[in-house]
């Protein structure tokens, strides 16, 4: 694993681009291609994007980019300056609070849900996502290791019948994502995740509410918790 103080490279905006599906939607495609890299910090705050480029690259007008853009602008994944330029955001530490606030609260419940449900098919489901993040870890895949805890989290809304509110927290989650993604290198952190994914998994499937929302809990604010670390090592990266 990377050392804590070692960002992720950054990669020019080209390495977002790759070719799109001509049977969907454009747009569609080219906001998750802009938000993965992001989310990955391929591109970085304050890296600027050029529609003109972006359309090019994918191989589409500017239509699609520009839809694409706004999206991200509502997400507050990038900064749209009229006439002059469009630049990744900075990881703003009010709005990763706010989503922090937000999937906490939702997650409880959700978890004290599902250890009444006695659901033997969902603990499959999650020691399976578990094992596919122990292998990412284990490789130093950091892209897969977090689409893997997504999908771990993700099983739990669906399994409680949330899916709506999975799409919902996911769209409010770029600023904490980002800062997960930031502290995912430091020694020990994707083994915690992994660590307390299993207690989880353990306490839903013996019906223990208070331990599945105890875990939970200590799981959601490990990244918030190294706020101030994180900070010093990244300050070009946050604002308040």
């Amino acid at each position: 694993m990377e050392a804590a103080h070692s960002a992720p490279r950054a990669a020019r905006p080209a390495k977002a681009a790759s070719r799109l599906d001509r049977a969907r939607q454009a747009a569609p495609q080219v906001f998750e291609r802009l938000r993965n890299a992001i989310i990955a910090l391929e591109l970085p705050p304050g890296a600027p994007l050029s529609r003109a480029e972006l359309a090019g690259q994918f191989g589409v007008s500017s239509t699609p980019v520009r839809d694409a853009l706004m999206r991200l602008e509502e997400e507050g994944l990038v900064d749209v300056f009229p006439q002059h330029a469009t630049v990744v955001s900075r990881i703003d530490i009010g709005r990763a609070e706010q989503a922090h606030f937000l999937r906490q609260a939702l997650e409880l419940e959700i978890v004290r849900l599902l250890t009444e449900q006695h659901d033997e098919a969902l603990i499959i489901r999650l020691d399976h996502a578990i094992a596919l993040q122990q292998q990412s870890a284990k490789a130093g895949d950091f892209e897969a290791f977090m689409a893997g805890d997504n999908d771990f989290h993700a099983q739990l809304y669906t399994a409680a019948g949330k899916q709506d509110l999975w799409a919902l927290v996911r769209s409010r989650s770029g600023h904490i994502d980002r800062l997960r993604r930031l502290h995912l290198p430091s020694p020990g952190k994707a083994q915690n995740i992994v660590r307390h994914h299993k207690l989880i998994t353990r306490a839903i499937e013996a019906s223990d509410a208070d331990a599945a929302q105890q875990h939970l809990r200590k799981h959601l604010s490990g990244t918030l918790s190294e706020l101030d670390r994180i900070r010093s090592h990244h300050p070009e990266y946050l604002t308040d």
